[in-house]
């Protein structure tokens, strides 16, 4: 039975959102692409006709998983009843988002497997990560936008760390304790 051009591209979408999910829920090596492909809903024979290899199923899945990061992002601070960046940093450095990787930061879920990956999968994390230091330039304080840029890369970066950290421990206190701290040392001045 043939597929439809708007058919193949549904199904594409919900190749990439699973697989942004699963990638971020499993690592990269937690979930083959037979597996994949079932909990899309689709045959593995379908996977080959969206996409050249897993690698760069990987690499678009963790391009998906940032936009939804930046999109989220952007909700958080628009519906901010005070400071954007204090929202904001509650919602990344909270519970939910250490329980729940497959929802959430791409880093946090997948930063020390992409550095051993592909070009194609590097330079999407790059360009993610990228658009996300811009997203915090623009929420954190400073007298240039070098000074901010700076501050929004330390930012990103203890908060990025918090999350793993958080997830790494078995502690329950630990780990919120590792949240709220890392929420508490950044937050704007």
């Amino acid at each position: 039975m043939r597929v439809t051009r708007e058919q193949a591209a549904e199904n594409r979408e919900r190749v990439l959102d699973t697989a942004a999910k699963l990638f971020r829920e499993r690592g990269f090596d937690g979930i083959g692409v037979a597996d994949l492909m079932k909990s899309a809903g689709l045959t593995h024979g379908a996977f080959y006709g969206q996409f050249g290899s897993k690698e760069d199923l990987m690499a678009q899945a963790c391009a998906r998983a940032f936009e939804e990061s930046r999109d989220n992002w952007q909700r958080v601070a628009d519906r901010a009843s005070g400071d954007p960046l204090a929202a904001l940093m509650r919602a990344y450095l909270s519970t939910a988002h250490r329980d729940h990787p497959g929802e959430g930061c791409v880093v946090a879920a997948l930063g020390t497997e992409a550095s051993r990956q592909g070009p194609a999968l590097r330079r999407a994390v790059t360009e993610g990560v990228g658009s996300l230091v811009d997203k915090l330039t623009g929420l954190v304080p400073g007298r240039s936008k070098a000074a901010k840029r700076e501050r929004a890369l330390a930012t990103f970066a203890a908060m990025v760390g918090a999350l793993v950290i958080a997830r790494a421990v078995d502690d329950a206190q630990l780990s919120k304790e590792v949240l709220q701290s890392v929420a508490t040392a950044t937050k704007a001045d």
